[in-house]
């Protein structure tokens, strides 16, 4: 849930500074698909290009919000999803950036998408357990 309301804030912010109609709106769309993995944020950006183009803005706002989306992708993929991994479930920050990689190598697209909860169960059985009482 974090995950997606920072992604939320960084498309409404976005979204109004270039001026795209109903910007709340699909702020709220795009924090709430981002709980959908991989897809969720592709069909986010469906509704602001179409109310650009529909809008009738110039070709410049269209390649604002495409921008936009590319920058919220890269942020979401090396610094907010990492470290919402490692806030939530202890995984260092070093590997929960470069799981997804190397995973995303050895097995192409499942890779990326296994990589988090797979993580997310080796440093769990890797913590220490609490010592048992006398």
């Amino acid at each position: 849930m974090l995950d997606a309301l920072i992604v939320g804030l960084l498309w409404l912010i976005g979204l109004e500074l270039i001026g795209v109609p109903l910007a709340p709106m699909w702020a709220l769309l795009g924090g709430i698909l981002q709980i959908i993995p991989t897809f969720g944020s592709m069909i986010a950006l469906i509704g602001p290009v179409l109310a650009v183009a529909f809008s009738g803005h110039d070709e410049w706002r269209l390649g604002l919000v495409l921008g936009l989306y590319g920058l919220i992708a890269i942020l979401e993929g090396l610094v907010i999803g990492p470290y919402v991994l490692h806030r939530t479930t202890k995984v260092p920050w070093w590997a929960a950036f470069f799981g997804p990689i190397v995973l995303g190598f050895i097995i192409p697209f499942w890779g990326v998408l296994l990589a988090p909860p797979l993580l997310a169960i080796i440093f769990a059985f890797k913590r220490p357990s609490p010592p048992k009482p006398q």
